[in-house]
């Protein structure tokens, strides 16, 4: 039997979980709360056409959680919230349906701040921003940050080049074989990068129109079938789409080093996952900490946007990915599992110190 929406709460430790409808905009969403100890919750909004409410909840669950990781771990005063809504982002999108779910955001007095994330854009942004103050990722002429997808690749650029140091002793990736799967903004940003640098890239995705804009803008991309993606060698692995591809029918599958990229939750399930890489001598690089560029820019947005410093604190993630790398191996323990313990550690440390006050 499905737990209830208490009991899932309670399983990964959320805080708030509210549910909101529209009829006349066909507005359904889910915003979920994780956790607000070191600053209000801060995460993307994701359009999606979930199959059942029940998995667009678990993913709100999920989603918002990590970002509570990630803000944690990357230095961050803010929080872990996430929101979806459900439905197809062709026939729901409009002025209205935005400005609606604006005045949701809005009535957390703060306590969620949303941002774009899969199925949204600053353009959308705009919209939400018209209703309620506690929005980024706006335009850049409204004073924002714009699209972080740019930036969030140049962290996942540098934790990819952390890994090949580590695994291969250089962190240089010219000729290095690299899968990425998913030619989606943030895919097609780290592409630019690699190829930059003349790795030999590959890439599938479900959308052909991504794919011819991928092979126009980098001729050298070689696109192959998704069905075939764990059937041939990389040097690295970079799930760039949705969650849950490192799973134990893919990790038995990969003849790939490193697994180094921007999805979120990529262990379908990270107590099983995590360990099965380390026994298959797999380098894992953790999604919360290799994706958190998109979070750190939008987070100097809040206090007032500057480029430069939010692509030297994006930066940082390469040492920060050796430093799980270091703790993993005299821990015995594996990468994800590692950062979650930094992530948590942070968190009661300052738990504890607003306690003392």
């Amino acid at each position: 039997m499905q737990p209830s929406v208490l009991e899932l709460m309670q399983q990964m430790n959320h805080e708030q979980v509210v549910f909101c409808q529209d009829p006349h905009t066909g507005l359904n969403a889910i915003i979920a709360i994780h956790n607000t100890t070191l600053g209000p919750s801060l995460g993307g909004t994701r359009l999606w056409n979930y199959s059942s409410y029940d998995e667009a909840l678990v993913d709100a669950l999920r989603l918002s959680r990590g970002m509570t990781y990630k803000s944690a771990i990357s230095g961050l005063n803010l929080g872990g919230g996430k929101a979806v809504l459900i439905g197809d982002a062709s026939k729901l999108k409009s002025e209205a349906f935005w400005r609606r779910y604006g005045k949701f955001v809005n009535s957390l007095n703060g306590k969620y701040i949303t941002a774009e994330d899969v199925n949204t854009s600053k353009g959308d942004m705009e919209y939400i921003g018209m209703e309620t103050k506690f929005v980024t990722g706006k335009p850049e002429y409204m004073g924002g940050s714009g699209d972080p997808s740019p930036v969030t690749a140049y962290g996942v650029y540098m934790g990819m080049k952390a890994a090949a140091k580590k695994a291969f002793g250089t962190d240089v990736l010219t000729g290095k074989k690299i899968m990425v799967q998913g030619a989606g903004n943030v895919g097609q940003y780290l592409m630019g990068y690699l190829v930059a640098e003349d790795a030999k890239v590959f890439t599938c995705d479900i959308n052909e129109d991504k794919l011819k804009d991928v092979k126009a803008k980098y001729p050298s991309v070689e696109v192959v079938d998704g069905s075939q993606v764990f059937e041939l060698e990389y040097d690295i692995y970079a799930p760039c789409a949705l969650g849950a591809t490192v799973n134990t029918e893919s990790i038995n599958q990969m003849k790939c080093p490193v697994i180094a990229g921007g999805a979120n939750n990529q262990l379908a399930d990270e107590n099983v996952h995590g360990p099965m890489l380390v026994e298959k001598g797999i380098i894992y690089v953790p999604d919360f900490l290799i994706n958190a560029g998109g979070i750190i820019n939008i987070s100097i947005e809040i206090d007032g946007y500057n480029k430069e410093r939010a692509m030297s604190t994006v930066a940082k993630i390469y040492d920060r990915t050796l430093t799980i790398f270091d703790i993993a191996e005299k821990e015995g323990i594996h990468t994800q599992l590692a950062a979650m313990h930094m992530a948590e550690k942070r968190i009661a440390q300052i738990a504890n110190l607003r306690v003392g006050i």
